[in-house]
């Protein structure tokens, strides 16, 4: 496939948004207080729980102290590309040259489409027509889904501000912002650099004064390499309104297509996917080996049944080998499980992967003070290849929550890659720093290797021998000295485990749910290193002392 069709820079584009995705790809209508859960951040709403204040970006606790009769989902990206297909297929009535962006989001050129249509108004009724039927095939009624958002403006960055901006809730389900040629320098200025969705970028703007698209323009585009590099000069041109292709795209070599065979047919997407993990792998090799990073990759299948299947995803930068294996499988989802009328008649017999459009490979970008470490980015692809191999979801890592107790600062979430310059690499692979507000009666760092689930029982007693106290305010009865396990039933005292304490630092009180005198919890810790070198956190509840953490 030749990338003559793409959408160029500066091309009118239509860019088509169905809000709320995740949740109305769950089934669930927007008048429903809901939210869906990913990696421990809210990332989608609906209108009844963003009316209360919930708001994409946030965590569960503040999501829901803001609306406690939220309903909380977990994201299911399998379910939102086999529903999203049905949306694509629909608007292949329009143009044959669909670039899907992720479940929810696709864009096309408009030169075409346009002139069959009779003008960009009409374009706009045909498309949002077509997406709102299926949509409500898909949800069963009007009612069950907030419709889609429509925006064309010159490029695909501006397309896809001016679907966000557009009111999904007026006329037929469907609203839409268009940008009139020209124009997008001016709809662009007054918008947040948040829009830029880099965050590393955003934050050290923001520090700056440069709040806003308008202000960042302003700064020479020389300096803004100089400073920050290929990511810096990719977003000064979308910032400026030079949109579309990245800069110095490359004619696509002949020979960069790679396939592989299924016999006998696949009909399961576990199987396709693991095949298409490899071959995502084996694309981005080919591609590196000539200098080379993929911005638009097309997805073919061939069936059993001599079918032939076609799909191109892009991104807002260049694919990585995940990224292209995780559109790889969300094709799949919707080719091989998605509605009734889209899928094939038998299986998939061969997966192609086709560059359709290419730019010269750049490197990374190092921050500041450095970047991301060899050994982040190893157990980044280590993590790929095992979710890989088991799936989405399987691989978990922690987030930091917070909390004052241990075991209530981290939390297990999925594993999460961040695609940008063509490598595999999450924000943060074991993410353990503090962020949000601050937990007053928090213990010092470092926090434990170890939390145990079933904390053993224990004694501490002082250099007489007394059982140690703390008193009201948070007081020792006397410095601890002894560390003892608890008796066996035919165990005596003089053969019981004790360990001699050699140092301290403590106690830290806690009094939680004071006000309520059914779940109130008082207690205290003790933090201890006794004489074999073992570092314990203790902790006195209800007058019984227990070891609650280990530290390595």
């Amino acid at each position: 496939m030749s990338g003559a069709a793409t959408v160029d820079a500066g091309v009118r584009t239509l860019v088509v948004r169905c809000p709320d995705w995740p949740l109305t790809a769950l089934g669930v209508g927007p008048v429903e207080p809901a939210l869906v859960l990913a990696s421990g951040r809210v990332v989608a709403t609906t209108p009844a729980a963003r009316g209360a204040g919930v708001a994409r970006g946030q965590r569960l606790r503040e999501a829901q102290f803001r609306c406690p009769e939220v309903r909380v989902l977990e994201r299911d990206d399998s379910r939102e590309a086999r529903r999203f297909e049905a949306v694509a297929a629909a608007l292949e009535d329009v143009t044959p040259w669909l670039e899907a962006w992720r479940p929810g989001s696709c864009a096309f050129g408009v030169r075409g489409p346009v002139r069959l249509s009779g003008g960009e108004a009409n374009l706009v009724r045909r498309t949002t027509r077509l997406v709102v039927a299926a949509l409500d095939d898909l949800m069963g009624s009007p009612a069950g889904h907030p419709g889609c958002g429509i925006g064309i403006a010159d490029g695909r960055f501006a397309a896809g501000l001016a679907a966000g901006a557009a009111d999904a809730s007026v006329v037929d389900g469907g609203g839409a912002v268009v940008v009139p040629p020209g124009g997008v320098p001016a709809f662009l200025a007054p918008l947040p650099v948040a829009v830029l969705g880099r965050p590393a970028l955003v934050d050290v703007l923001t520090r700056l004064g440069l709040d806003t698209l308008g202000a960042f323009v302003t700064l020479p585009a020389a300096d803004v390499v100089a400073r920050f590099g290929a990511e810096g000069r990719d977003a000064h041109r979308l910032a400026s309104g030079i949109d579309g292709r990245p800069p110095d795209p490359r004619p696509v070599p002949p020979d960069l297509a790679v396939s592989v065979a299924f016999d006998p047919p696949v009909e399961r997407v576990d199987q396709a996917a693991f095949a298409a993990r490899s071959l995502a792998e084996a694309f981005h090799g080919r591609l590196s080996d000539r200098g080379l990073a993929c911005t638009l990759v097309m997805v073919e299948a061939e069936t059993e049944h001599g079918e032939r299947l076609a799909r191109r995803w892009r991104d807002e930068g260049v694919l990585g080998s995940g990224a292209v294996a995780d559109r790889v499988r969300w094709q799949l989802e919707g080719w091989l499980h998605g509605p009734p009328a889209t899928r094939p008649t038998s299986g998939i017999t061969r997966l192609v992967l086709v560059p359709d459009e290419v730019v010269p490979a750049t490197g990374r970008q190092q921050g500041f003070w450095g970047g991301v470490s060899a050994a982040d980015e190893r157990a980044a692809r280590a993590c790929t290849r095992v979710e890989g191999l088991m799936g989405p979801g399987s691989v978990r890592v922690p987030e930091w929550r917070g909390g004052r107790d241990p075991g209530e600062c981290l939390a297990l979430v999925p594993f999460v890659r961040r695609e940008g310059d063509g490598s595999d690499h999450p924000s943060r692979v074991v993410a353990v720093e503090a962020d949000g507000p601050p937990w007053p009666g928090m213990l010092p760092g470092p926090l434990p290797a170890a939390v145990h689930v079933d904390p053993a029982t224990v004694e501490v007693r002082d250099a007489a021998g007394r059982m140690v106290a703390v008193d009201g305010r948070g007081a020792l009865s006397a410095p601890p000295h002894l560390l003892l396990s608890p008796p066996a039933p035919d165990e005596s005292t003089v053969t019981r485990a004790r360990d001699l304490v050699v140092a301290w630092a403590g106690p830290w009180p806690l009094d939680e749910r004071w006000w309520d005198p059914e779940r109130r919890r008082r207690s205290a810790r003790l933090q201890m290193v006794t004489a074999d070198g073992t570092a314990r956190l203790v902790v006195l509840e209800g007058g019984v002392w227990r070891v609650a953490a280990t530290y390595d």
